[in-house]
This record gives structure tokens, sequence and C-alpha cells, in this order.
């Protein structure tokens, strides 16, 4: 190879060391970790011609091979010092920075880089920006030589003897740790103002960073220092407690703990467990976990009442008083509390707590009935959701043996309570879910039960707790999804819902008062006419309970407070014509009479979970093979009722004059509305067989006449359920003509006697008498006795 010579021109060629990462500045030296056979090459031709070398920067480290855009346009010339050969094959070699160079372009690739370069001569600047930048650049440094740890000492004292500003520069630069990029545009910047400013930057920065770490470092030690002085001084006070003869803190606790376990008059038994339990803490380390654990389930221990009890209210009158102020209604539920409370009075010791379930629709007031009991009985009140639980362990708790174990529900609200008797409400009953994490309801099974609850197990305090004074009363929607051992084991109470009148009642007493008083209003500034609540009864709820339409009051409140505030308003009287301005249209219509009698369409009652309503069946024939259609998604019983209905017209058909050719002849199709509702149960018999025998014999069906009743195949009307809501839709429909089973007559008791003086009932025992009312004209009935 010829020997690179340096040309007098301009340009002139170099051997090319690429480094990989890292940027060698001029004036400064450095260790370059050399490998590749090509680089080598060049350090052997740069050495053995005295020659220097041109050193550059990739700017993809992953390269071996490159090419004039692999690497950065700025090199710096050096001399190599010495080559060092390395145990793992790869050459250490010292190089030392000369001046800048500007690459042209590579000459060659093998057997080593050449590349055309030319020199980028530095200017001299000894202006006086200048020098103020030297120095402060100069006075950043040496703080970062002061904070750095692994910069030496004698950086600083090198950068102080650096006279030359670019030089100074290059120094501190290389001294630095900055990324590739950055320290190839401080190597680019040939101006040495330019390059002190652009240094300032990144000395600043590096600064910030320093200062950071070292007040961070600085809190560590001094909470290290702190730990460690703690537990020294701890260690210092035991020892001086030691020879005064007091305790330390543990011990303190463990005799404070003794007193409480005292103080709990708990059982023997569970006495017993919890000083055997207080001994262990004794004996237990400190700093040991298990001093944690013993304390919790001792806490829990001594937090549970074990015999405090409140004293019961037994003055029947005041009771009765206390539960009609709350709750407008409900004999079944008020006479079943003042039974209670009655026989109370004469045995006090002998009566086992009842377990009560209140069924019935949302809204009915079902959980703010328990808080009236506890009041009226003068007990604690508390509540447990057990709504969507799948775990039995939410009930039983958790044993000690996993981490973070707890009581369950039941435990937790006795502690809540304070008192062994108090009200315990379980709400929601018949949403408890099972898994393979258990089952909740089985696990109730112990808690509700008399002959059990007196010995509680709870997983987690592994102790027998007595429930046996506590009155439980649990609250359910619907009783089919709770299991049948559950349900032998409460006295259920139906709450069917509240009847218009009801309704009417508990929004004057209750729901206007209370809307009134919460939002800020006066009987005197806004006020209800009965007419204007029964209008938001009927047509804006649709529902069993009070909800919607305490609602409804409210978003009324809300409008008149605003009149109010904006002073458009003295006083405002709400009557039937002022609820729709404030309401809106309509919401909800109410089953209705026909307007005319049809053939085919009878008016049938049904009761829903809103109460009650009426429902029209319609039959219609239409030339056919004698099939009969069902629809209006009806249920498989209501389904098994109609074919009765039809099978009971075959086999009378002499007796009511129909053909016996027109079953052949005719479908017949049988539709109840709406069509989007689900309609199950056998008390629609009667109606549809009405409707099926008025449209064979063309004889139209009185729309006065509206009629319940279970059909049999011998024509037989059987008793059926839910009468006094079914009453009370064909009251608020404009029935006036009520046909219903003989041995139902004796639960008109709980109908109103308004309802019964305006309506006439007739009481059928078999599907002539039903028939006689209502395709002739209505004559022969009596009137239900109240």
């Amino acid at each position: 190879m010829p020997r690179p010579t340096r040309r007098r021109a301009a340009t002139f060629e170099l051997p090319l060391l690429p480094r990989r990462r890292g940027i060698l500045f001029p004036h400064t030296a450095g260790p370059i970790l050399v490998g590749r056979r090509t680089t080598l090459r060049a350090i052997e031709e740069a050495t053995g011609h005295d020659s220097a070398i041109a050193v550059v920067t990739q700017r993809d480290p992953s390269l071996t091979e490159i090419a004039p855009g692999d690497v950065y346009p700025i090199a710096t010339e050096g001399t190599i010092n010495r080559a060092l050969r390395l145990p793992d094959g790869t050459t250490q070699v010292w190089v030392q920075g000369q001046r800048r160079l500007r690459i042209l372009g590579f000459t060659a690739s093998e057997p080593y880089y050449r590349v055309l370069v030319e020199a980028s001569e530095e200017p001299e600047d000894r202006g006086v920006p200048t020098e103020a930048m030297r120095r402060a650049v100069l006075a950043l440094f040496e703080k970062i030589t002061q904070l750095a740890p692994r910069m030496p000492d004698e950086a600083y004292v090198t950068a102080m003897n650096i006279e030359r500003p670019g030089w100074l520069a290059d120094y501190v630069a290389s001294s630095l740790d900055l990324d590739d990029d950055a320290a190839e545009d401080l190597l680019a910047t040939v101006k040495p103002r330019e390059r002190l400013e652009k240094l300032s930057i990144h000395v600043a920065k590096e600064l910030d960073v320093l200062e950071l770490q070292t007040k961070i470092h600085s809190r560590v030690q001094e909470e290290l220092d702190k730990s460690q002085r703690e537990y020294f001084l701890r260690e210092q006070m035991k020892a001086i407690q030691r020879e005064l003869g007091e305790h330390d803190p543990q011990t303190r606790d463990v005799y404070d703990m003794r007193t409480r376990i005292d103080e709990a008059h708990m059982p023997e038994a569970v006495a017993d467990k919890a000083n055997d339990e207080l001994r262990r803490l004794e004996q237990v380390p400190s700093a040991s976990p298990e001093v944690g654990i013993i304390r919790s389930y001792l806490e829990w221990l001594v937090s549970v009442p074990w015999h405090r009890e409140t004293i019961d209210q037994l003055d029947i009158r005041d009771a009765a008083r206390v539960l009609d102020r709350h709750h407008y209604g409900l004999p079944r539920v008020k006479e079943r509390i003042i039974e209670y409370m009655a026989v109370r009075q004469l045995a006090k010791d002998k009566l086992r707590s009842p377990v009560l379930c209140f069924v019935g629709p949302p809204g009915v007031g079902k959980t703010s009935l328990g808080r009236s009991i506890a009041e009226a009985l003068g007990r604690r009140f508390v509540r447990v959701s057990l709504g969507g639980i799948r775990d039995e362990a939410e009930i039983r708790g958790h044993r000690r043996t996993y981490v973070g174990a707890l009581p369950g529900r039941i435990i937790h609200a006795m502690r809540q309570a304070g008192t062994v008797n108090p009200v315990f409400m379980l709400d929601e009953v018949d949403k408890v879910g099972a898994d393979f994490r258990g089952d909740p309801s089985s696990a109730l099974l112990e808690v509700l039960d008399p002959e059990q609850n007196a010995r509680f197990s709870d997983h987690y305090l592994d102790v027998d707790y007595d429930l046996s004074k506590v009155m439980f009363i649990a609250t359910a929607n619907i009783l089919d999804p709770v299991i049948p051992a559950l349900r032998d084991r409460m006295e259920v109470i139906e709450l069917p819902g509240y009847i218009e009148d009801e309704k009417l009642h508990i929004a004057q007493q209750f729901l206007v008062p209370k809307q009134l008083e919460e939002h800020g209003l006066s009987r005197l500034q806004l006020s209800f006419t009965p007419g204007a609540l029964r209008k938001m009864i009927r047509e804006y709820t649709r529902e069993a309970g009070v909800r919607g339409l305490e609602r409804e009051i409210g978003g009324i409140c809300r409008k008149v407070a605003r009149q109010f505030a904006e002073n458009e308003a003295t006083s405002v009287r709400v009557d039937v014509q002022g609820v729709p301005p404030y309401l809106g249209p309509q919401k909800f219509f109410w089953g209705a009479a026909e307007e005319t009698d049809q053939v085919g369409v009878a008016t049938g009652v049904a009761r829903t979970e809103l109460g009650g309503d009426v429902l029209g069946v319609e039959v219609t024939l239409m030339p056919g093979k004698g099939a009969l259609t069902l629809t209006g998604q009806l249920g498989d019983v209501m389904r098994e009722s109609a074919q009765a209905a039809l099978s009971y017209a075959r086999s009378r058909a002499g007796e009511l004059q129909i053909a016996p050719e027109v079953f052949e002849k005719n479908d017949i199709h049988v539709h109840v509305p709406a069509g989007a509702v689900p309609k199950e149960g056998p008390s629609a018999g009667i109606t549809i067989a009405t409707a099926m025998i008025s449209a064979l014999t063309r004889r139209p069906i009185s729309r006065q006449v509206a009629m319940t009743g279970e059909i049999t195949l011998r024509g037989r009307v059987l008793p059926v359920g839910g009468l006094k809501e079914k009453i009370l839709a064909a009251h608020r429909a404009g029935i006036k003509t009520f046909v219903l089973p003989k041995r139902n007559e004796k639960d008109l008791s709980d109908v109103p006697p308004a309802v019964l003086r305006e309506l006439r009932f007739v009481f059928a025992g078999d599907m002539a008498e039903v028939l006689r009312v209502a395709l002739d004209e209505p004559s022969g009935s009596r009137r239900g006795e109240p």
C-alpha cells in the first residue's frame, strides 16, 4: 500500500477508523475498542507509516459494513499513541484528537476504508462575550466535578488551565456523558463562541440532574440514618425499661387486651380461647408476622357483643303509633309485630325471636319497614344486602389460615350493632347466587334456624356465637329463587303492592311533606290537589310501590323551586290541569273497558307485579279444518286453559246451539294483547271460553262485564288468586259487573268498601252462570257483601 501523504491542497486522504459509539473531540485523548478486520488494517497502516487517522462515529452502531451515508459528516483527525491486543481478540487503541475534518467522500473500502477529507480550521476568538461564556461554562463545570462521583478531581484543574475557548469547549464536552447526536452537533460547530453557547445548555442540564440525584441520595441516606438511630434508641429504651422494671409496648398491649377480655364477659369457652391466644401473643417476638394476625383475631373477639342487649319497648299502643307514623296500610305486618310484643310481655324468656320474610314488588317499603320495627321495639337496626353474593365465606367468613382473612357479614353486622338482640335485615335474599365457592343460601340455613343459630359458627372466630336473640327479617321480590329449606325456616308475609287509594294517602301523608322539606318549600308555597296526585298515579307511574311517584313529585318540586328562585311565583297550587305543564304528556295508559259490545271479545283481568290490569281476549273464526291457534306469548298453563275451553264448547255444542260442522270447517284463532308481554296462569279460562262461545254463536259480549276464574272440562269454575288487584283494576277501567268463582267470595274482605259498593259481583259455580251474565242481560246476579 502506498503511504498516505498529506497534501498541500485543502483536501487529502486518510485511513478511516469508524466507531460504533462515542465522539472523539480535538485536543482530547481516549481509548477506542477495535474488532473489525478493515479497522485493524487501517490502524496498522497508520502506525506503520506514522500517519494520522480519521476517527468518525457511525449513525447505526449495528452496521458492520459502512457506506458514505452511514457515518456522521464531521470526523476528528487523530494520532495513535499505542495499541494493545486483548485476550478476546479485540484491540484497544489510544487516540489523541488533533483537529476537525469534513469527510468529502470514500476513496477505498479494501483492505481498509480511506476517505477524502478537508480540514476545518478553528478561528481565533478572544472577544469579551466569548470570554464571558468561557468563564460561565467553567463555573458550571466546577460544580459538576464536585457533584459527579465518577469524575476525577483533577478534571476541573485541567479545564481551568485551558486558555483557548474552543479547546475548553472540546474538553468539557468530552467529559460529559452526551449522546452521539448532541456530541456530533458540538463537533460540527467550528466557531468557539457558538460552541460554548451550545455546550452551556448541556452543562446546565447535567448540573440539574446531578443536583437532583444528590438531593435524592441525601434524603435516602437521612432515612437510613434515622432508621438506624431509632433502632438503637429503641434498644436502649428497652434496656432502660428492663432496668427500671417497666414494660415494653407489646407487654402493655397484652395487659390492655387482657383487661378488655375480662370486661367483654365472654362465655367460658370463648374466654379460654381468647386467653390461649393472648398467651401466644406474649411469647411471639414483636417483629413476627404472627403478632398482627393474633392481635386482629383478639380485636374481633372483644369487639363483638356477647352479653350487651337493649331492653325491648313493649308498649303496644306506642309501637302501633310508631308503625302508623312511618307506614300507611300494611295491616298484616303491623298485626304480626304487635302480636310478638304482646307475647313478649307474657313470656319474656320463652318466646323465640321470629324469622320474618317480607315478599313484595320493589318500592312497597320492605326495607324501611324493618327500620320502623326496630324503632317500635327500641332495638338497634342493621342491614346486610345479599344481592349478588356467591361466596359462602361472605356469610361464614374465611378461616384464619388464609392471608387477609376476616369474619363473614353476619359477625360484621353484629359488631356494628353492638348488641346481641338487634333487628337484623337480610335484604334481597332471593338474589343470592351460587358457584364453585359454595352456596350462601345453604349457609343461611344455620343463621335462620332457631334450633341452630344459638351456636352459630363463623370460620374466622372458630367459636360458637349466639344469634337466638336476633330478630331476623328477610326481604325478597319473589319466592321462587329461594331454596325450599330456607323458605321453610321463614314466616312469609306478602306485601302485594299499594292500590290507588293507598298510594294517594301515602302521597298526601308522607311523600309530599318529605319532598317539600327536601326542596326547601312549605305547604303555603306549593300544594297538590287530590285529583292531581291521582292523575300522577294513574298516568305518570306504573308500579306496585311509590318510588316512581315520589320522583314525579320531586320533579314538580324542583321546577317550582326554580320559579321561586327566579321570583316568578309566590304560591303554586297544582291541580289536574297543572300536572302536564310540569311533567309533560301522559306516560302510561291503563286498560279500559271496550266501547261497544262485540262478538268474540271478552274482558279479563290479570295480576302483575305492578298491581292489576284488564286485558281483552279476542277470538275469531276462519274457514279451515278445525285448528286452534294461540298467540300473545301465552304460557303452557294458559294454552291448556284455551284447549280446555274449546273442549268444553265442543262437548256442550247442543246446549249452546252450535252446529257440529262449525268446528270441522273453521279454524279458531285466540289472541291476547299485548303480544310483547308474556302471560301465564289458569285464571283466564272462563274468559277464553266466553270469547270462544261468543264467536261460535255470534252473540256479543257485554262490555261492562269482566271475569276471572279457571275452567274445567265439565264447565266448573275454580278459584284463583290475586283477587284484590284484579277487582281494583276492573273498577279503575270502568267495569260495572265482575264475575268471579264462588269459592273466592271470602276474598272480598280485602277489597276496600268503596269499591265493593260500586261494583256488581256475580259468584259463578259453573260456566252456564258465566254465560248468562256475559252473553245476556246481567239479571239475577247479586251484589257482593264486603
